[in-house]
């Protein structure tokens, strides 16, 4: 049974803030206030991580070959982000909407798969990446999967920009057990989780 989408509203393409200003106060941020996100940052946030921004399908982030092995997940808890209840939501870049992947705040648990990293339990919203190696080996071989990190690189640091344009602050964390990860978001066995990205507003 296909499932329901939930649409995201339409990311702007202009804000207030340079892309020399967003690197200058680019920081990691570990700890957030209590405030949710909007749908709308939300939307912004997961745009810049994988967003369409050209015919053809191509993306806010440069892939090797255009095989886009990256997936896109946002783990919130109840009411961290406005109109969404506590779950695992699946980014659907096609069509810019949000799949429920499974419900339940699973940020303690997340956040417990990480060394006990607690800015992941206290965070509105946490951007899991992933990575289908296959898409991108299938066509350059082990080499491929070198290709994988370089892009998943650049997703991180457009989301970071992002948040500081948004007047909000992330943490790059790549200290976690991936197994322990993948079984408490209930990943299929091929998704490799490589970033968990904690965001909300720093204290």
């Amino acid at each position: 049974m296909k499932k329901e989408l939930i649409r995201l509203p339409n990311p702007s393409h202009r804000g207030k803030l340079s892309v020399e200003e967003a690197i200058l106060k680019r920081r990691s941020i570990r700890r957030f206030r209590g405030d949710p996100l909007t749908l709308s940052q939300l939307s912004q946030l997961l745009w810049s991580a994988q967003g369409i921004t050209a015919s053809g399908g191509r993306r806010t982030a440069p892939s090797a070959g255009a095989t886009y092995p990256l997936e896109i997940f946002a783990v919130t808890g109840e009411q961290t982000v406005d109109s969404l209840g506590a779950g695992v939501y699946h980014y659907q870049t096609d069509s810019h909407a949000l799949n429920v992947h499974i419900g339940g705040d699973l940020r303690p648990a997340l956040a417990e798969a990480s060394l006990g990293q607690t800015c992941i339990a206290a965070s509105p919203v946490d951007i899991i990446v992933c990575a289908l190696y296959s898409r991108t080996v299938y066509r350059y071989g082990k080499r491929g999967e070198r290709y994988v990190h370089i892009e998943v690189g650049h997703v991180g640091q457009n989301i970071s920009l992002q948040a500081i344009a948004l007047g909000l602050g992330t943490v790059m964390v790549g200290a976690f057990d991936d197994e322990q990860v993948r079984t408490v978001l209930h990943l299929e066995e091929q998704l490799k989780p490589l970033y968990i990205i904690p965001v909300g507003k720093p204290v």
